[in-house]
């Protein structure tokens, strides 16, 4: 089953997550899903024109029932049922679960994907085409007056660019596993998102099938242990620029473009970054969010931003990954009381606290009034040896040292990845490498929560002027599991870092966020390394642009770690204490 994950980029996934729908259905009231309350029927392809004259098509799912009902909006790349022909009804199931619960929902294909008419280029359309899309679903008669949008992934961007300044009928967003800002996704922290960029791509190239449905052989090709490995091999041994030719056949005018603009200020960024605008929006958000989803971090900045304007987001974080197929079912449970409260009124739904959060590491959620809780911010030193200790070091001692060499690059396992095989995963097969340090601590012998902003402060080294720097936190199990949990990156130009009198830098890497309970007995364990490949592309070390990193091996970089007196490199850590989290939710004193 995780091999059909891969059609789902979305996290709407047709067949893999179709299948893995289908067998919950049963299990729809014991897992929090209310029972339907009417029977469903369908409106298939139902042109909506833009003013430009192409014509989009759309779904209608409605209840059997008289009266009229609040519309719920997907507007998707990805395929209506009605084009994905056996994996038509499955794909289906989403937009069933609202209508059965009273409402209209319309999904729709962007331009150019399937029977929908004109060129697909992502993002650039989809605040025109989404705007003459709430005018028109405001004409239809059975439209009464309130209006919501829904969607993972792609379809939560498209309501990012129509969110600012908004029509009346547009009552609510629920935008899921996407932010505003996407080039900080394509470009996360200076690197490029080499593995998600391809595989999206190829997703996208092969699926393309202007005016057509989703024929069998496509489905097959899909499906193909071939095209996974085609991927895999296309990462490990192409650079990046070409690597879309040899896992697809051919180049990807989007792949393309992306490696060759990474400046997010520039014309290209400027029109499809939404995040500009975030101070412009008055409908009512519920950002719905996974711990290890690739979007996160920017999805976190996102709600920041929506505090600072003044308005009052809902988020919701749930320990899922991208393509989890659960992570749609989770958040059709989110949206149901959401749209209640917001389109039918139903104001007694509405939860008490604005943010609700998954703890991982425990059967935990808590509720607070904002994000991020107050926290202790706890340093974890690291010693020589491997140890990581809240004692800061007392003496000097010796660096730790590894060679980075691009043209063996450490892999990535898990974490914020695309496809079946990201989020929390085992990461002992990485950790006996010679290109990976690891610092440990003793277990513990009392539970820690962490929860919030993790930083790595790290006094390194390194042999040449361009190099990556990556931490990676894990909680060890007793068992010997190490099991990731966040983890980040920085890039190492001329100019970065602090400099210090020895000629090492002081550098100060984002791990990202968590909501992570490490267990009595566990470890907490952070990793030092310079490549997570092919997730994040891996640095040549000279410098050179995106497109041609691996043409021509680069320099090995000889890295060195710092963790003495006057190099105090230290994982930190927001630590929540029992009592802060019951004040946090009403339940005890600070």
């Amino acid at each position: 089953m995780r091999r059909l994950t891969v059609l789902s980029l979305a996290g709407i996934g047709l067949a893999g997550m179709g299948a893995y729908l289908a067998r919950r259905t049963l299990a729809a009231r014991a897992s929090g899903m209310p029972p339907a309350r009417h029977a469903v029927a369908v409106e298939r392809d139902l042109p909506v024109p833009m003013p430009d004259g192409v014509r989009l098509y759309a779904d209608r799912y409605l209840p059997r029932a008289s009266g009229r009902f609040p519309t719920i909006l997907v507007r998707t790349p990805y395929g209506r049922a009605s084009e994905l022909r056996a994996a038509g009804p499955l794909a289906g199931f989403i937009a069933r679960l609202f209508a059965g619960q009273g409402y209209n929902v319309v999904v729709q294909g962007v331009r150019g994907r399937y029977r929908s008419e004109g060129s697909f280029e992502p993002f650039v359309h989809e605040t025109a085409d989404g705007r003459a899309t709430l005018d028109w679903v405001a004409r239809q008669p059975w439209f009464d007056g309130n209006l919501g949008m829904w969607g993972v992934s792609y379809p939560g961007y498209t309501q990012w660019a129509v969110a600012f300044d908004a029509p009346p009928q547009l009552k609510a967003l629920m935008p899921v596993a996407i932010t505003a800002r996407f080039s900080r996704a394509v470009y996360p922290y200076g690197a490029f998102a080499f593995e998600s960029s391809l595989r999206w791509a190829s997703l996208i190239r092969t699926t393309h099938r202007p005016g057509a449905d989703l024929d069998l052989a496509t489905t097959i090709s899909l499906l193909s242990p071939r095209r996974e490995a085609a991927l895999i091999s296309a990462m490990a041994t192409h650079p990046m620029g070409e690597a879309d030719r040899a896992a697809i056949g051919e180049p990807v005018d989007f792949y393309q473009h992306w490696l060759d603009d990474p400046d997010p200020e520039g014309d290209y960024w400027r029109q499809v970054d939404q995040h500009r605008n975030l101070n412009r929006i008055n409908v009512p958000v519920h950002l719905v969010a996974g711990w290890h989803d690739l979007f996160l971090r920017d999805q976190l900045a996102d709600y920041t931003a929506l505090l600072a304007a003044g308005r009052t987001p809902y988020l919701t974080v749930l320990p899922r990954h991208h393509n989890d197929p659960a992570l749609a079912v989770d958040a059709v449970r989110e949206g149901l009381w959401w749209f209640d409260v917001q389109l039918k009124g139903r104001r007694e739904r509405l939860r008490r606290r604005p943010v609700r959060l998954a703890l991982m590491g425990s059967h935990e959620w808590h509720e607070m009034d904002y994000w991020p809780p107050p926290a202790a911010m706890t340093r974890y030193y690291l010693h020589a040896e491997g140890m990581l200790s809240t004692h800061p070091p007392a003496a000097s001692s010796a660096p730790d040292s590894y060679c980075y060499d691009p043209r063996k690059p450490t892999p990535s396992i898990g974490g914020p990845a695309p496809g079946a095989h990201g989020g929390p995963r085992d990461q002992r097969p990485i950790e006996g490498r010679a290109d990976l340090l690891c610092y440990t601590t003793p277990p513990l012998h009392a539970e820690v929560d962490v929860i919030g902003y993790v930083r790595l402060e790290l006094y390194a080294r390194s042999s040449l002027p361009y190099t990556d720097f990556i931490g990676r936190v894990c909680d060890v199990y007793p068992d010997g599991r190490s099991i990731n949990v966040c983890e980040g990156l920085c890039r190492v130009t001329p100019g970065v870092g602090e400099p210090q009198a020895d000629g090492s830098l002081r550098l100060d890497l984002d791990l990202g966020a968590t909501a992570q309970r490490f267990q009595r007995g566990h470890r907490i364990r952070v990793h030092v390394c310079s490549a997570a490949h092919p997730r994040w592309g891996a640095n040549p070390g000279d410098g050179r642009r995106f497109r041609d990193a691996g043409a021509v091996p680069g320099p090995a970089a000889e890295q060195t770690i710092y963790h003495d007196v006057d190099h105090p490199s230290a994982l930190v850590l927001p630590v929540v204490s029992a009592t802060t989290r019951r004040a946090m939710e009403g339940d005890g004193e600070a």
